[in-house]
């Protein structure tokens, strides 16, 4: 239990026989002392050093942040990094929590496509991975190597899974980029998005997401294909936290919000969904109006599991006839998800244009409780 509760946490599943439940305690028994999780180990200074000397030959490097180096100390130390030594700076392709906004260093994920994510790397000569993984593309393709480093480039941690990233961060920034740090004055930083107009595409919910954010949201991003043009449209929001997908099943996208909600009684949860994944866990929604949670959802409806069509062609297959292709349809019937909402107790609306979809929004994050907003989007696929 101990283990599961270190950094950077584990899923866990602690199984027991049915007659313990009914048990009498042993004599001399009692309450367990409670569990805490070990502090996060601290990264050797041999190891800091060594990356520092990375930095300062100025050969083409990469810094990649992960788990909790994507939080304020870690991004501002590697942000100071990246602007004294020229290192390109990126975070994971789904970092589990991402703090952005209100001033914050803004930085780019590394791609999906395994193609965009190769030329994000190309020519790297060394990958300095601070609380991540090196990276690997997210489905193997025919042909295609799945291993995203560049031939040549040197790959560095920055200490173990369960040690401090964050703090190791801060000594190489001491070493490297000695003064404290700078964040961008008002003047300088990402200016919000106006609320969009015309067509609803997921270009402009992005938009509308952007110019509405409230202070302190919490995220939940499973928007999937159609929410390519999220997070960068919230950089210039108030300070919020990013939840992401963090492994390759779907359907993650309202129980994490629930979640966030229970925890964060007091923020607002914005899940952007997509329309499949959404049916995988759609009883959530039943949650969110029983609990009474202030979560606001915004179904990405395009009709069409468009992502799996996109890794359809990707592996070779886009000549697959029509039956193989109607199985990633969500069509005949069309799903009716303010129907399924106001069905499980949720007050829901429905947004063919980006003034309606504006409109929604702002008034269901204006509101406590639950709201899911169906936005009806054309398929990308």
């Amino acid at each position: 239990m101990a283990a599961a509760l270190a950094p950077p946490g584990q899923v866990a599943t602690l199984i027991l026989p049915a007659d313990v439940s009914w048990m009498a305690v042993p004599s001399g028994g009692g309450p367990a002392a409670p569990v805490r999780a070990p502090a996060p180990g601290k990264v050797g200074d041999d190891i800091i050093e060594a990356a520092a000397a990375v930095l300062r030959s100025r050969e083409r490097c990469v810094l990649l942040l992960g788990g909790a180096a994507t939080r304020e100390t870690g991004l501002l130390a590697a942000s100071r990094i990246a602007a004294a030594t020229g290192a390109r700076l990126l975070c994971e392709t789904f970092p589990a929590r991402l703090e952005r906004g209100g001033g914050l260093p803004e930085v780019d994920r590394l791609a999906y496509l395994a193609e965009a994510a190769t030329s994000q790397l190309d020519g790297a000569q060394h990958l300095l991975l601070a609380g991540a993984r090196s990276p690997v593309s997210f489905f193997a393709y025919p042909g295609r190597p799945s291993d995203l480093v560049p031939p040549g480039c040197d790959v560095h941690q920055l200490g173990s899974a369960g040690d401090d990233a964050a703090g190791a961060l801060e000594q190489l920034a001491d070493m490297v980029a000695p003064g404290p740090a700078r964040v961008p004055w008002p003047g300088e930083r990402p200016q919000p998005p106006v609320l969009p107009v015309g067509e609803l595409t997921g270009e402009s919910i992005a938009q509308a997401v952007g110019a509405l954010l409230p202070e302190g949201a919490i995220v939940c991003d499973e928007a999937n294909t159609a929410g390519s043009w999220l997070p960068a449209a919230t950089a210039g929001a108030p300070r919020h936290d990013w939840l992401t997908l963090t492994g390759g099943a779907i359907g993650l996208g309202l129980p994490l919000a629930t979640g966030a909600a229970v925890a964060c009684p007091d923020r607002s949860v914005l899940c952007l969904q997509a329309d499949g994944s959404a049916m995988y866990t759609i009883s959530a929604l039943w949650t969110h109006a029983r609990e009474q949670l202030d979560i606001t959802t915004v179904i990405f409806n395009n009709r069409s599991y468009d992502i799996l069509n996109l890794e359809l062609q990707r592996v070779g297959a886009d000549a697959a006839g029509p039956r193989a292709k109607d199985l990633l349809d969500l069509s005949r019937p069309d799903l009716d998800f303010v129907a399924l909402a106001t069905g499980m107790g949720v007050p829901a609306s429905r947004a063919r244009t980006a003034q309606e979809l504006g409109k929604q929004l702002g008034q269901a994050l204006s509101e406590p409780g639950p709201h899911l907003i169906e936005a009806v989007i054309p398929a990308m696929f």
